[in-house]
């Protein structure tokens, strides 16, 4: 997860489906794909966060209406994840990552890329992801905030996803890593389907797109575990202050009324 949100540059190509599951280094993933495509990436849990409000509002419907059952559902599924991602050179996290059937059909040149790590160490660094007994605590507290006040919706989104995939969600399991490599191999051309760990570096990565490895230039490591808590403290105490000025807007149009 960035410190900003990426900005769409017209003209670009897309080129990379991320298919990675969150914390599989899409992070540096993201930035290691930036620095050698020459544009920016759309990293889901980035731009829902800290994207402007349509991000996670045009999620939640896409998620709605996913996976897609008639031609309508389709040519809207289709439509909105273009207007999501064209002007970007790649996607990676989710909920793209749950959309790589539609992603490959909206962008048929591009190359399928899904970090992968050691199995049970993805399933210990999940263990954090809030569970349902937090969502009411997250839903008041967020409330204040443009955007963010619908993110409970959007992780609600993301549990119907990934149990429609694997069958469960938090707390998650090794099967629904390893059922999730299994369903790529499944809907993926072998041609088109790379796994990448990013501890590996620039060398299988510049190789599977073509690229030069980037001279003078360090792999990317941004640890998306310590990244992803680093946002939890920053949007809880957004939320607070908001709270905090909405009271004290309250206290001082109430305090005329006092004296009366």
């Amino acid at each position: 997860m960035g410190n900003e949100a990426s900005t769409p540059r017209s003209g670009v190509e897309y080129q990379v489906i991320g298919a990675g599951l969150s914390r599989t280094g899409t992070a540096s993933f993201s930035e290691a794909l930036r620095i050698i495509l020459d544009g920016p990436v759309y990293h889901g849990g980035t731009q829902i966060t800290l994207g402007k409000p349509v991000e996670i509002k045009s999620w939640i419907k896409i998620i709605d209406y996913w996976p897609p059952n008639n031609e309508n559902d389709r040519k809207l599924v289709y439509s909105m994840i273009r207007d999501r991602l064209d002007g970007y050179v790649a996607s990676t996290d989710s909920p793209t990552n749950f959309c790589t059937r539609e992603l490959m059909e909206v962008y048929p040149n591009a190359k399928v890329i899904c970090t992968i790590r050691d199995p049970d160490g993805w399933v210990k660094s999940m263990e954090g992801v809030s569970n349902s007994s937090t969502m009411w605590f997250l839903r008041v507290i967020l409330f204040p905030l443009p955007g963010m006040r619908h993110f409970v919706d959007y992780i609600n989104g993301l549990r119907k996803q990934f149990e429609y995939l694997y069958g469960e969600h938090e707390p998650v399991t090794t099967k629904s890593y390893n059922r999730h490599i299994e369903w790529l191999k499944e809907i993926v051309p072998a041609d088109r389907l790379i796994f990448f760990d990013v501890k590996d570096g620039w060398g299988p990565l510049c190789k599977a797109l073509g690229k030069d490895v980037p001279e003078g230039v360090p792999f990317p490591r941004i640890n998306d575990s310590e990244a992803i808590d680093r946002f939890a403290k920053h949007i809880v105490k957004r939320g607070m202050l908001q709270w905090l000025v909405v009271f004290a807007t309250l206290g001082l149009a109430l305090v005329p009324f006092m004296f009366v």
